[in-house]
Order: C-alpha cells, then structure tokens, then sequence
C-alpha cells in the first residue's frame, strides 16, 4: 500500500491542545469531520482518561494524531519548554499515552502543525522555502523547507515571537505584533474602565478615533519589522499569516505597504516579499497533525 492509498485507508483521531480547550477531529477518507470541543483537563490523569474516551466512543484503531503546546522534540516523543498546559512536559509522553490507548500516537508542536497543513494542502504546496507566522495571544510560527519543518537545533526555528522589536523596553513581536496585546494597550491608555478587544479597535478607528488609530499603526508597525527580519534572515519564497487577525482584508496591504517600504529604505530593494494568507484556520492544527502522523507512520 503507497502514502496515498494508507491516508485513504485509515480512520485517525486528531487532537489539538490548547490552554483552555482541546479541539478534535476525525480523519477519514482524505477529509476532517470535526468533533465537539472540551475544556482542557487539569491534570495529566484526567486528559488521559478523556483522550481514551474518544479513542473507544469513535473505535479508532490507526492511531492518534496530536498537535500540543510547547517544544515538542517528535523524534524523542518529549515536550520540551513551557505551556499553559504545564504537565505536558519532560516525560516520556508519547511512549506513555501510546501505551495507555493501544495505539500509535505522534505529537508535533501546534505552530508547525498549521506550518505542515499549508505545506500539505494549503498555500505553500511545492514551496521551496516558506516562513508562517501565527498571530494571536502572542506570535508563533514554523519554517519547512523542500516540505520538510526546519524546527532547529534547539526546537526554537520558527520562535519569531521572540524577536525584539524595542531595543529600549526589549519588547517582542509577541508583546508588539499581538492584537490582544495591542487592545490591552488601548484599553489601558483609553482609561474607560473596560476592556476592549481588537476588533472594537479596529471599529473604533473606522470611526475616525485617533487614538485606536495609533495603536493599529504600531501594531502593524510591529508585524511589518517581524516579517522583514524574516525576509532578510531566510529569503523565504513566501510569508504565510495565521490566526484570526489574517482574515481582515486589509491586513495584506498594510503590511505589504510597511514591509516593502522597510527593504526599500534598508538598501534591499531587490528582496521581494511574497506575503499570503493561510488557507487553513481553525482546522490547520488538526490537519498539519494528521500530516506528521502520516509521515511517520509511513
């Protein structure tokens, strides 16, 4: 039996863990039927216990794909780093659960998660070399190469978070480049008492507020640094943009307008910046989960 025909072939359970919910799917025949989604267990016992419940209510057989928080080394079966969700880390968890659900069980973490489901099926397919950049809570983001993630020496390839955008205050992408951030600092500027959330901002400044304005320009300011670093530090063939906020269709132009006038003013005019929405959203994780199940399991 070739990839193709094993992938037609096989009934799996895909998983995503986030902090507060736990999102899952079942994959049959080439497409992904979404299942209800559950609060995330408190301890590691409890998530076992609901985990083997679907294994035996869905009568999965081929295994369990799962798309997890942290610095998951794939080929060590380890979670590595911090999370929200802290007893996923350092043990053996992947031999572990394998053991407890009778059957195969893959991990990968959730940004290259949404990196492998674009590079499987969605816009970097036959990319050579592409950078995906999540945006939500905080920055996340993968990097493949020929199809392949390039995750790095230490788990870290991909972090583009991390990058500091104020030499100053040392703040990052994450703090700079986050529309929950970026709604935070106008609620707390704006003094109202209440908090907004980005997409009241961005209303607000379709409104002429001058002040909601402000915060949008620097919020986009600070993606636009984050995208150029990339361009300059990889020379990808393309920028994808996750998360919720990449379904504002004027979020390309911004950040088209800024990044291209960022290499222009830096004497790199000849970088020429491909920058995308992603075609997957809230199922990315469970497909590119399903993805790294299926290469390994090849």
């Amino acid at each position: 039996m070739n990839w193709e025909e094993q992938e037609m072939a096989q009934k799996i359970l895909a998983i995503d863990i986030g902090g507060s919910a736990i999102k899952s799917g079942l994959w049959e025949k080439d497409s992904l039927t979404e299942l209800p989604s559950f609060i995330t267990p408190k301890t590691w016992d409890e998530m076992k216990a609901y985990l083997k419940s679907l294994v035996e209510e869905h009568q999965i057989t081929d295994g369990v794909a799962i798309s997890a928080p942290g610095a998951v080394n794939a080929e060590e079966g380890v979670i590595y780093g911090v999370s929200a969700v802290p007893y996923l880390h350092r043990f053996p968890i992947k031999q572990e659960l394998t053991d407890f659900l009778g059957v195969p069980v893959t991990f990968q973490n959730d940004a290259n998660c949404a990196t492998l489901a674009e590079v499987w099926q969605g816009n970097a397919q036959g990319i050579e070399a592409v950078a995906f950049m999540i945006i939500g809570t905080g920055i996340g983001g993968g990097i493949a190469i020929d199809g392949k993630l390039r995750t790095g020496a230490n788990l870290f390839g991909g972090e583009f978070g991390y990058q500091i955008i104020n030499p100053t205050t040392l703040e990052t992408l994450s703090d700079l480049g986050s529309p929950v951030a970026m709604a935070k600092h106008f609620s707390k500027l704006k003094a109202e008492d209440r908090e907004y959330t980005s997409k009241e901002v961005f209303d607000l400044a379709a409104t002429g507020d001058e002040l909601a304005q402000e915060q949008i320009d620097q919020f986009y300011d600070a993606l636009s640094i984050g995208i150029y670093n990339i361009l300059v530090s990889l020379d990808p063939d393309r920028v994808l943009i996750g998360g919720g906020i990449s379904t504002r269709a004027d979020l390309l132009e911004n950040l088209e307008v800024r990044v291209k006038r960022l290499l222009q003013k830096n004497g790199a005019k000849e970088l020429k910046a491909s920058i995308m929405p992603c075609k997957f959203l809230n199922q990315a994780n469970l497909i590119g989960a399903v993805y790294q199940f299926l290469t390994e399991q090849a």
